[in-house]
C-alpha cells in the first residue's frame, strides 16, 4: 500500500461582493471575512523529510488571495464578468494555487472557501 501525505494551511481575506441576477439579500453589496483552506497532497517527501515547507504553502496561499483582500470582488478580474460566488472563488483560487504549488511529488488537492462559520464550498479536481 502506498502512503499519502495530506497537508492543510488556512488563510483569510476580507472582501465585499454582490451576486448578479440573484433574487435575495445577497444581490446587495455586502462583505465577508472569507476563510480559505488549501489542501495539498504528496506521495513522497523531500530530502528534509517534508512534503513541502509549510512556509512555502502559506506564502502561496497568501499570494493567491492578496489581490482579493479588501476589494469589491465584482471589480476584480475575472469576477467583473463571472459571478463572485463562493463556488467560483474556490475554483479560481484552486487554479491560482495549482500554478504556484506542484511538482512530481506534490499537488493542490482541494480548496475550501468559507463565507462564514456555517457555510463553505470545497473545490477539487479529479486526477
Amino acid at each position: 500500500m502506498t502512503g499519502r501525505y495530506n497537508l492543510k494551511v488556512i488563510t483569510e481575506f476580507a472582501a465585499a461582493h454582490r451576486l448578479r441576477d440573484y433574487e435575495g439579500a445577497c444581490s446587495q453589496l455586502h462583505g465577508h471575512n472569507w476563510k480559505v483552506e488549501i489542501e495539498a497532497e504528496a506521495t513522497s517527501l523531500n530530502e528534509l523529510g517534508m512534503a513541502i515547507d509549510f512556509k512555502l504553502l502559506k506564502e502561496a496561499a497568501r499570494a493567491a488571495v492578496n489581490n482579493l483582500d479588501h476589494r469589491v470582488l465584482n471589480e476584480v478580474t475575472p469576477f467583473d464578468r463571472k459571478n463572485p460566488t463562493a463556488e467560483n472563488l474556490a475554483a479560481y483560487l484552486y487554479e491560482a494555487l495549482r500554478r504556484q504549488v506542484g511538482d512530481s511529488r506534490i499537488r493542490v488537492a482541494a480548496v475550501t472557501v468559507w463565507e462564514n462559520d456555517r457555510a463553505c464550498v470545497r473545490y477539487i479536481e479529479e486526477n
